[in-house]
């Protein structure tokens, strides 16, 4: 039999191994913000990191100023949806836990 010691590292390995599968589900994860009705996009994975930047020729237009706010906006659309997904990723992964939100 069991004891409670035992029980208790067998599912803190379980929780490792559940952990390693989010984390690689967050890099697989990919998210596109924009700004300026998409003539700038930002794609970043689940672990925020940005993957690639588009700007349409026409924002070119408009300024160097109104291009870099337009950068900037489209890179918070796309790091809050990250957020939000790594969020839910790691929500699923706590569920049942019993654990307070934030703590992982």
């Amino acid at each position: 039999m069991a004891n409670p010691q035992q029980n208790m590292m067998k599912q803190l390995q379980q929780m490792q191994a559940k952990m390693a599968r989010v984390q690689e589900q967050l890099s697989e994860i990919t998210v596109t913000g924009s700004a300026g009705g998409g003539v700038v996009t930002v794609t970043v994975d689940g672990h925020q990191n940005v993957r690639g930047v588009t700007i349409e020729p026409e924002a070119l237009e408009e300024g160097a100023e109104l291009l870099s706010d337009l950068v900037l906006a489209a890179v918070n659309d796309a790091m809050e949806q990250s957020r939000a997904q790594a969020a839910t990723q790691m929500g699923q992964l706590t569920a049942g836990l019993g654990l307070p939100p934030g703590l992982l």
